[in-house]
Formats: C-alpha cells, structure tokens, sequence
C-alpha cells in the first residue's frame, strides 16, 4: 500500500490487517522503525484529534517530522497543492498527511509523485483514519462487526466520516442505519425520526453540524435540533444493554449530544481519540514498511542495470 486516501481502496483483509496491527502496538507498546523517513503534516483546515494524534504516532515510530504550518507557507502567495507537494518530493520527504477543504484532492496526486500521501480529511468527502480508528473501538468492544446494528446520526451530507464509515461497515457486515433532516441526507437513505432504531441499537455515532460548510444558515435552533435529531439523556435511557455512544468529535454539547452523556459509562468517545494514535501507528507503519521495501527491490533492479552496463561498456 503506497498510500491511504479512502476506505473503498481497501478490502476488506486489509481493513482487518490494519486493525489487528494497531491492536499489537496498543497491546505490546512503541517499535521505531528501521531506517530514516521524514513526514510532514499538511493540515489546510482546523484539527486537533488528527493532527495532533498523527503527530504523536509519528514520534512513536521514531520518524522525523518536518513541521508544516499552511498560514506560512507559499500556499498563501498561490502556490498550489501540487507544486508545494512536488517542492516536499524534491527536498525529499517520505510521506505526508493532508488534510485539505478540496473533495478529492488527492486525485491530482496520485501516480504524479513518489511520496506517499495519507489523506488526514477531503472536504465532505473521505476521511479514512478516522473510520479505521471507529472501526478498531468498534471491534476492541464486539469483537466482530457482522450483524451490529448501527445508527449514524447527524450532518450526513456533509460528513466525510459518514461516508467513509457506510462503505466500511456495510462491507463487513454491519447493519447501518441513517438519521438526519430531510435536507442533510445528500445521496445516503436516511430516516428522519429516532422512532424505532434506539432500542435495537448497538452503535449510535453522532455527526457535528458543520455550520461551515453550509451555504445557508441552519434549518435549526441548538435546542431544536436537539430534541429532534440529538442523543438526549431520555433516548440514551432506551438503549440495550451494552449498547455504546461514539463520536468522531469535536463535539457540540447539547446539540448532538446531551453533555451528561459524553463521559457517561456507555461513551467511547475519549477510547475513539486514544485509539486513533494506534491506528495512524498502524497506517504508517504499513505504508513506510511498503515503501522499504519497494525500494530494496528498486535498488537491486539498478544495481544489476549498472553490473551489465560496466560489462558491456
């Protein structure tokens, strides 16, 4: 795997092979690995989960990481993404995270540079750490996600977690299920009230409403959305035993959730951060082992060319 920029690239072994790989470094502790690589990570739009557990996975592995802050960059005097990646390329870096306002950016990448790109967040469009880190709680708690039912509730249209999310889970097996107003669905099939899906729920995740990325002001008050379409304490009292709450945060108390519920006992939405350091472990543990060793293969390809070119010359 040369790089990481949506769940769909990934089947379904794969998917578990990352997963059990993060389970090793959460159970054994940090392992450096071997040789120098240099990442850097390109955030364009506000983190602090990504970036900063990225950050602390990098460290943990022993990688060198160049700092990259875009406000400083030439991106603000025009340079494009593009021409900053290949600039990177050329002063010899190994990886990058990027997070980027633009959907899928990384299509004017890809196959144009030797570096390994792993997409930290598209617009509304992929975001593949983040659903890799939801899957890894999800069977860290079940042990297995064929025939879990789970509610997905929130900013659908504009949630690249979502959408990374329902490709995922949908291929391995869970049942997932879609709440949001009419006009938040884009092209999933949603539901519009929680009537019937809480009692039968193994996993409800909330979605933030992203305010940012409306172009209109919102259809709801916080209260109103709220007690429409947010988990209040009332419905969390009808959830099933050993039924969890996750969300991919930040978080907006009283609208998506009710505040007593993020720390609550059903809550996993601090387990979700923690383990997202495990699982960007894993990512880039298995991407730069990749490129090790396509680069030995590489070399002893050249080493051979220049033995038959001394021969013949």
């Amino acid at each position: 795997m040369d790089h990481l920029v949506s769940m769909s690239q990934l089947t379904e072994a794969e998917i578990m092979a990352i997963l059990d790989r993060a389970d090793n470094f959460k159970k054994f502790g940090n392992r450096e690995l071997p040789g120098k690589y240099t990442v850097s990570n390109l955030f364009f739009e506000p983190s602090t989960r990504t970036k900063m557990s990225f950050e602390l996975a990098e460290r943990k592995l022993g990688l060198e990481v160049l700092p990259f802050e875009s406000e400083y960059s030439s991106t603000v005097k025009g340079e494009t993404l593009y021409d900053t990646v290949k600039t990177l390329e050329a002063i010899g870096l190994d990886a990058l995270v990027i997070r980027h306002s633009q959907r899928n950016y990384y299509e004017q990448l890809i196959g144009k540079t030797s570096i390994s790109l792993i997409n930290g967040g598209d617009g509304s469009g992929q975001h593949p750490t983040q659903s890799l880190l939801d899957l890894f709680t999800i069977h860290e708690e079940f042990g297995k996600f064929k025939g879990l039912n789970i509610v997905i509730a929130g900013d659908i249209a504009h949630s690249r977690v979502a959408r990374s999310n329902a490709d995922a889970l949908t291929r391995l097996g869970a049942n997932v299920t879609f709440v949001c107003p009419t006009e938040w669905a884009g092209e999933f099939k949603t539901m519009n009230k929680w009537d019937g899906l809480i009692e039968t729920s193994d996993v409800v995740m909330l979605l933030r409403v992203q305010h940012e990325r409306h172009r209109t002001t919102s259809l709801f008050t916080n209260e109103s959305y709220h007690e429409h379409f947010g988990l209040t304490e009332e419905r969390a009292k009808q959830l099933k035993d050993g039924a969890i709450i996750m969300h991919p945060g930040p978080f907006n108390r009283g609208v998506e959730i009710a505040e007593p519920l993020i720390e609550c006992a059903r809550s996993r939405i601090f387990k979700q951060v923690e383990n997202g350091v495990y699982i960007r472990m894993a990512i880039l543990d298995t991407i730069l082992k990749g490129r090790k060793k396509n680069e030995k293969t590489n070399s002893r390809g050249t080493n051979a060319k220049r033995r038959r070119e001394a021969i013949y010359n």
